[in-house]
């Protein structure tokens, strides 16, 4: 039977991306984790998260007292980065924050793995598996995103203030290379 609570994004772009080693937020427990920025044009991806949600909540009504809650009194992943985000990048988009605890397998466009570390980075072009589960902790009740795997679709413009090396400098012209002695 088919995951109905697994997404396979269209192309997503990846901002705050620590997918190479788990980070502590806040304090907690360190976990994988990125950001997903969704264009609002991706009306197919949406539409796929939202039946995926949908599907998180049915499946967790145990968690929610046995009784489907209202949809608008929970936490949900799809957030709107024009409203929720003071930000040029999120901007037209949606965004889900997703998180694992496990590493993400991280794969080039013929699916062979990337070792090269700098090759996905926080503004890279990617496809990204996500899995919706249902919370309530705390009292705090929705639907989370877990983190499955990632392929590099293209690269982007780096977010978060990252520049390249070669855009920040030209070659020194040195005649001799003596100046280490």
């Amino acid at each position: 039977m088919k995951n109905r609570t697994k997404v396979v994004t269209g192309t997503v772009r990846l901002s705050y991306a620590n997918v190479w080693e788990p980070k502590s937020i806040n304090g907690g427990k360190e976990k994988y984790s990125t950001s997903l920025i969704i264009s609002k044009e991706d009306k197919e991806t949406i539409e796929k998260i939202n039946k995926a949600v949908d599907a998180a909540i049915e499946k967790g009504i145990g968690k929610f007292g046995g009784k489907k809650p209202n949809k608008a009194a929970l936490k949900l992943p799809l957030r709107d980065g024009d409203t929720e985000k003071d930000d040029p990048a999120y901007s037209g988009s949606y965004f889900i924050n997703a998180n694992s605890m496990t590493p993400p397998q991280i794969v080039d466009g013929r699916v062979q793995p990337i070792l090269d570390r700098s090759e996905v980075y926080s503004g890279v072009f990617a496809r990204v598996s996500i899995n919706f589960y249902a919370f309530n902790t705390n009292g705090n009740k929705g639907v989370a995103c877990g983190l499955g795997n990632i392929q590099k679709v293209r690269d982007g413009e780096p977010l978060g203030g990252h520049s390249n090396a070669a855009d920040d400098f030209t070659a020194l012209e040195s005649s001799d290379d003596d100046f280490l002695a």
